[in-house]
């Protein structure tokens, strides 16, 4: 059996080729059969709802599909694995596969609606059906992380947000739902894998581990506990205090750090009640700039229940890398024109929208969006009137190859900050309700 190590590297990095579904190497294999391969296709991206109760999404993985593209080769390991099932033929064309066509889009960190064209794949049908898999994979996951992550921050309402989520996710996914979460606006990760790969900045200090270390037959010693940590990583570390009982691990945390101590984290019990406790001792104790950290089990709806309580820091884990109850993004990739030919799926309930489309969104001179309008590419962009227009896809590829300049992820994250200030103050509620703002079509 093949494995991850067994895989070709094409210039140091793994290929990416067998990140999909044997049916697209089937279709593949049938349209080269009957000459059908070579006519000139567009396919889409978009996603026909959003997940239920969820008002707008994040565009989130399009620097990491352009990477995974780049590395989209069928080598002779890959190809062994493939070879069972399909014919010389095809495994030719595998052999020699390099993407030449074009890839237009919504740039990383731009909001999306339902039927929001997020990403146009144009070029032969042969090319582009066999990147589905690798496009929805990577897309449907981010954006679902991101989606759930932007609305954990606009509920913490400027507060610093923490993603540490590792343990919660499969080891190879973690990274890349840590990127997620940072470009929706979380300030740092547990992840050091996202810390080398992504530059995310990193955070994290200790666990209850560490406090039952320092144990001894003589019973707990917490205080010895946190003045090793003090002493090695200095006054500025946090202190997770709820090991034994709470009020005395605040008296131990300052007693030990003095009144400078950056912060004490609270990872259990009724996280309200014990964060305005806490923000009392620690005032009594002099330790009025003392940071309180909380964590544990908590998601956008238990950070906006806070929003009123001295807390400080939030570390999110669980909630954030399943995406909040809505661990993909519901995103397809349709065909959608054939050789200039519009063609539509009618399927009861799936169906899509013919003809490659660009879509704009329409904004008050105040900045605040108001609609999107989706149009056939090949007609005019629709007129504005009373308001502001803005086009949403970007050039992403061009020959098989991504553009130079594109946004970086410091840049991406700007742009999802951009996009939460410009909805509505109702696109913005965590109760279920319609999209922040309407999606039209114009045929």
């Amino acid at each position: 059996m093949a494995t991850v190590a067994d895989v070709d590297h094409h210039d140091g990095v793994a290929s990416t080729a067998l990140l999909t579904d044997q049916y697209e190497l089937t279709m593949l294999a049938a349209a080269l059969a009957d000459g059908s391969a070579h006519r000139a296709c567009t396919f889409e991206v978009f996603a026909r709802r959003l997940p239920h109760g969820r008002r707008y999404g994040v565009v989130a993985g399009t620097g990491r599909l352009l990477e995974a593209l780049a590395n989209f080769r069928f080598g002779e390991k890959e190809l062994a694995i493939v070879a069972g099932f399909l014919d010389d033929r095809t495994l030719d064309w595998l052999r020699a596969y390099r993407f030449t066509g074009e890839i237009d889009g919504y740039a990383e960190g731009e909001l999306y609606f339902p039927g929001s064209p997020i990403l146009s794949v144009r070029g032969s049908f042969a090319e582009c059906v066999v990147l589905e898999t690798l496009i929805l994979s990577i897309l449907n996951h981010d954006s679902a992380i991101a989606s759930a992550a932007a609305r954990m921050v606009s509920a913490a309402a400027g507060r610093r947000m923490i993603e540490m989520g590792s343990r919660r996710a499969h080891e190879l996914a973690a990274p890349s739902a840590s990127r997620a979460a940072y470009l929706a606006g979380f300030d740092a990760t547990s992840n050091l894998e996202a810390v080398r790969t992504y530059g995310v900045p990193g955070a994290g200090t200790s666990a209850h581990a560490f406090t039952l270390l320092h144990s001894g037959a003589d019973g707990a010693h917490e205080a010895a506990a946190f003045r090793s940590q003090v002493q090695t990583l200095g006054v500025g570390t946090t202190l997770l205090v709820d090991t034994f009982d709470i009020t005395r691990g605040v008296a131990n945390a300052i007693e030990v750090a003095g009144t400078e101590l950056g912060g004490v984290r609270i990872d259990s019990g009724d996280l309200g009640v014990l964060a305005r406790q806490v923000r009392v001792q620690l005032d009594e104790l002099g330790a009025t700039k003392t940071r309180i950290v909380v964590s544990g089990d908590l998601d956008e709806y238990s950070i906006a229940a806070l929003h009123g309580d001295p807390v400080d820091v939030y570390g999110v884990g669980t909630a954030l890398v399943t995406g909040s109850g809505a661990p993909t993004a519901g995103m397809v990739f349709k065909l959608v024109e054939v050789d200039g030919l519009p063609v539509a799926k009618r399927s009861s309930h799936k169906e899509s929208r013919g003809g490659a489309k660009k879509a704009v969104r329409l904004a008050r001179d105040t900045g605040t969006v108001v609609e999107e309008i989706v149009y056939l590419a090949t007609g005019p962009e629709p007129a504005s009137g009373e308001f502001q227009s803005r086009p949403l896809s970007v050039p992403l590829v061009r020959d098989g190859k991504a553009l130079d300049g594109l946004p970086t992820l410091a840049e991406s994250r700007a742009l999802v900050s951009r996009g939460l200030v410009s909805l509505p103050w109702e696109g913005l509620k965590l109760s279920d309700g319609d999209p922040a703002i309407p999606t039209t079509f114009l045929s």
